[in-house]
């Protein structure tokens, strides 16, 4: 294990766009926008051509059923991808691998700030369109029963991590879910417990750790001082998510680079 994957390039303008329902800051739906970013990376093993990473997909997309309802923004989302796959601006979805990082639930109307539930038509959505798709929980998510949980990690292509390793086509990844906080409340973690898990990860050296929860980079881009502290001596590429960044990359001159992917898609393709 090593630290090959690295990002060499990320264009700020988007690519792409697209249009969704979350809740606004009133407690009313609104219309927005879901940035795609192009970027190009070293690292790719042979078989893989490009990943596509995202989290914070708290959002309804209008859906094309008789029924006229909505859609998680990450089951409609694997249908943007596949149309660009299409028109040729995206490798082949089978030479693609998929990065979450949580938190891909929202109200059925989009109304609800802070809406948490089962995402499983996300992860089973972006399994059954790409390579594989690997990442973790974040605060908002559910997985249904004990049992259906246990059903969607034994599925082909999908690994959903929480202090485990998984190696796919050569890359290693580690992965820690949900956020420090109070335990008896849904998607949180004991500081001990995540920072543990975090540091037993960081020691076996992936080449990719995906958190929901991150490190800080500047200041105007916020995140867990104790999740920082336990990534040292790490030099890989972090994924994250849960606040947001304007500039969504921070390279600092040791240590991790670590990508911010709330509320946006990243798509990196080999440089």
């Amino acid at each position: 294990m090593g630290s090959s994957v690295r990002i060499v390039s990320l264009d700020p303008k988007p690519a792409h766009r697209v249009r969704y329902v979350n809740a606004g800051r009133r407690g009313r739906a609104e219309s927005v926008f879901l940035p795609i970013l192009f970027g190009e990376v070293d690292g790719l093993p042979r078989d893989v051509d490009a990943l596509v990473l995202a989290s914070d997909l708290q959002g309804v997309c209008a859906s094309w059923r008789a029924d006229g309802g909505n859609v998680l923004l990450g089951v409609h989302l694997v249908d943007e991808l596949l149309e660009l796959a299409e028109a040729g601006r995206l490798p082949y979805p089978e030479r693609t691998g998929v990065v979450l990082a949580g938190d891909l639930f929202a109200a059925p109307g989009g109304d609800v700030r802070g809406a948490t539930g089962d995402v499983r038509p996300v992860w089973t959505a972006f399994a059954e369109a790409f390579r594989w798709v690997v990442g973790v929980q974040g605060n908002h998510d559910q997985f249904g029963t004990v049992a259906e949980a246990a059903r969607l990690r034994a599925t082909d292509g999908v690994h959903l991590l929480d202090g485990e390793l998984a190696a796919l086509d050569g890359v290693t990844f580690g992965g820690v879910g949900e956020i420090i906080g109070d335990p008896r409340k849904p998607g949180r973690k004991e500081e001990s417990e995540l920072l543990a898990h975090l540091a037993l990860i960081a020691e076996e050296r992936p080449d990719v750790i995906v958190l929901h929860q991150g490190p800080p980079g500047r200041r105007e881009q916020r995140g867990s001082d104790p999740v920082r502290d336990a990534l040292a001596g790490f030099g890989g590429l972090v994924v994250c998510g849960h606040v947001h960044w304007d500039e969504p990359l921070f390279e600092p001159a040791s240590g991790p680079q670590v990508l911010n992917v709330d509320s946006r898609v990243v798509v990196l393709q080999r440089a």
